[in-house]
């Protein structure tokens, strides 16, 4: 089971703000002890309350002494480095949750105008559109053409580099086909792989299609090794001769 996410404010009930304290009190000790033996660092924590009429302090007085005593001796700018007091932390949690925001109001903009520009396409123009609006639409139409023709642009590239492919992969099996019309086919190969269409005989050509429609011989026939038609159209998978 998770735990259920604190809210970070002051406790008005006096009992449960006592509880409260009392916990976090002995959790904090715990931390900086873990923190000083594990990481081998010197560490001390001093804690006033009005609950306690002394301070209670780790890992003793004379700790904390020396603690402060080393503190204390470091430059003013070293000090300050990585101080945070009550302030500052306030600021930088306000801070966060404006980025947050902005953030959240950036990505309503975003879906909203979006939907406009669906309106505007399917012939729904809103009216009463500011000036902004109409320039925020302007402007998600043009990114939404950019990413359209990005898209294109890389289709077309694939279809040339796979047109390459094919002609090299059509000349590989043109050259092997014409060297083995010329030495036999071999043993147990099917002939689909082996001859070029226009050079088949009615005997090749019937074998051809008997091998075609038995599935434990065509499971392994490649499908780029597959006869050429007239039309320089390789037969697919479905074997159409259709382009």
């Amino acid at each position: 089971m998770t735990r259920k996410k604190v809210k970070l404010q002051y406790i008005v009930n006096e009992t449960a703000r006592k509880a409260t304290f009392k916990k976090r009190k002995k959790g904090l000790m715990k931390k900086v002890n873990e923190l000083s033996t594990l990481c081998g660092i010197e560490a001390c924590a001093i804690i006033f309350s009005e609950y306690d009429s002394e301070p209670e302090v780790w890992p003793s007085p004379l700790g904390v002494q020396r603690v402060l005593s080393r503190f204390a001796r470091m430059p003013e700018m070293e000090q300050n480095k990585k101080m945070m007091s009550q302030e500052s932390y306030i600021r930088h949690r306000i801070a966060k949750a404006e980025d947050q925001l902005r953030k959240l109001q950036k990505e309503n903009r975003h879906k909203e105008m979006t939907y406009v520009m669906y309106r505007f396409l399917a012939g729904d123009a809103p009216r009463n559109l500011s000036m902004v609006d109409l320039n925020d639409v302007g402007w998600l139409l043009d990114q939404n053409i950019k990413d359209i023709q990005a898209k294109i642009e890389a289709v077309k590239r694939e279809q040339n580099a796979s047109h390459g492919r094919t002609a090299v992969v059509n000349e590989a099996t043109t050259r092997t086909s014409r060297d083995d019309d010329q030495s036999g086919v071999a043993e147990g190969m099917s002939v689909a792989a082996a001859a070029d269409w226009s050079m088949m005989t009615p005997v090749q050509d019937y074998q051809w299609y008997m091998d075609l429609l038995r599935p434990d011989v065509h499971s392994g026939v490649d499908e780029t090794l597959l006869p050429i038609a007239p039309n320089n159209t390789c037969l697919g998978p479905n074997y159409s001769m259709f382009p």
